[in-house]
């Protein structure tokens, strides 16, 4: 059977030409910033991610995303649109060289989680998320693969929803679809292949692998 290879949260999308940042020059790029990502990008609120530790590469990224609106995120609207590459750069160096928190994981949610982060899911072709985001979840900084350790539950279900509604749906049909993972579609096509109590394991487990 041929595999999916799963890249769970947040989208891989196609490898960028990275501009160096200076984290530094990034942690005042940050203020916007605080409210909903705190200081050091450990932010307590659940519906929002954590940024502290993630790959320096994915996250700018995901910044570039969000200010094209190829990746649609209602809370950022219009934060970015004053900023150049170079600011994009910056912050998402900032947040890297950040240490990230570690969270919880549901003790019922543990075996199914782990289970599908460790070795997938054969019989419907949905190969291991450590596949991609390693065995301990750090992601792959040179491919720009995102680090899932660590990251609220709560935020890596609604980000997978999202690839969901996005197998279906386009941006334009649907403002809850998340495209942004290449012409690849690889998280739109594992999404679509899991059920919510899948999606809730995995996203447990992940909460506390750190």
């Amino acid at each position: 059977m041929k595999y999916v290879i799963i890249a769970l949260g947040l989208s891989l999308g196609l490898v960028h030409a990275a501009t160096a940042g200076d984290a530094a020059s990034g942690r005042g790029k940050t203020e916007i910033c605080v409210a909903c990502h705190g200081v050091d990008g450990n932010i307590a609120a659940t519906a929002f991610p954590k940024l502290a530790g993630q790959n320096e590469k994915y996250l700018h990224k995901q910044l570039k995303d969000i200010q094209s609106g190829l990746r649609p995120v209602p809370t950022m609207a219009g934060q970015l649109d004053n900023m150049d590459d170079g600011d994009l750069a910056d912050i998402a160096a900032y947040y890297a060289s950040q240490t990230a928190s570690g969270g919880q994981t549901d003790p019922a949610k543990l075996a199914l989680g782990q289970a599908i982060y460790r070795a997938g899911i054969n019989e419907i072709g949905v190969a291991a998320c450590s596949s991609c985001h390693g065995p301990r979840g750090n992601g792959n900084a040179p491919a720009g693969f995102p680090a899932l350790a660590g990251q609220h539950a709560e935020y890596l279900v609604s980000q997978l929803r999202r690839f969901r509604t996005g197998s279906e749906y386009t941006l334009e049909d649907n403002p809850e679809a998340r495209t942004n993972d290449g012409d690849g579609r690889m998280m739109r096509d594992v999404a679509a292949r899991l059920s919510d109590r899948e999606i809730n394991a995995v996203a447990s487990y992940l909460a506390g692998l750190h």
